[in-house]
């Protein structure tokens, strides 16, 4: 059997996952998640001798969350899936951290301190904060999962499992062509929380005049 050719550089009109659902909403949330940074930052550079401590530290920790997500987006097109899942922690950690800091404000200024280990709160407790929340036992598996793709354990080495041309299994180490199961959920998860990191910019800068997320049909 020929081996299917594998262009170095996927483009928008060959990636390898192009049309699936996941993917086409996550484009959908990071052009809105971009717009409404756009604004947020036109807003604050106008206002920037009033904000609050929230608003400043928000300033910072937003546009990286996006960064990001654009990142995530990225190494989907390229089909490196595995990376982009570790990347999902990061993404994961400043929605967690935003939406700690903007139901406790008080904390903003161990924020602006360092956010010391052992001072700031742990991830499972910052995920509980989120919108609609959850309980710290269920946040803490979340962390968990994430914990073992960043930390490399055991529990890592599935979502890498491919099926190599003769048939055996093995463990990729670029790009991933033939898992949508995997796609979806580093897709699916990573729109997920950015909603919630640009949720938080229509609270945290109510006068920005921030649209609404797009709705599914």
């Amino acid at each position: 059997m020929q081996r299917r050719e594998i262009p170095p550089v996927f483009t928008p009109g060959n990636e390898p996952y192009l049309g699936l659902e996941s993917v086409l909403w996550f484009d959908r949330i990071i052009c809105w998640s971009m717009e409404s940074n756009t604004q947020v930052a036109a807003w604050t550079r106008r206002n920037s001798k009033v904000l609050t401590p929230l608003q400043r530290a928000a300033c910072q920790i937003i546009p990286q969350g996006v960064g990001i997500a654009l990142s995530i987006r990225e190494l989907i097109r390229q089909a490196y899936l595995f990376s982009a899942l570790i990347l999902v922690r990061s993404l994961i950690e400043r929605a967690a951290v935003v939406s700690y800091l903007d139901t406790h404000p008080s904390a903003v200024s161990e924020w602006e301190s360092g956010w010391r280990y052992g001072k700031r709160p742990g991830l499972a407790t910052m995920l509980a904060s989120m919108a609609g929340g959850v309980h710290v036992a269920e946040a803490k598996k979340i962390c968990d999962a994430h914990n073992h793709m960043v930390h490399g354990d055991p529990l890592s080495c599935c979502n890498n499992l491919i099926t190599l041309p003769d048939g055996a299994a093995g463990y990729a180490s670029g790009k991933i062509l033939d898992n949508s199961k995997l796609c979806d959920e580093v897709a699916m998860e990573s729109q997920c929380y950015l909603v919630v990191l640009s949720g938080r910019m229509s609270s945290i800068f109510p006068d920005a005049g921030l649209q609404s997320p797009p709705e599914r049909n």
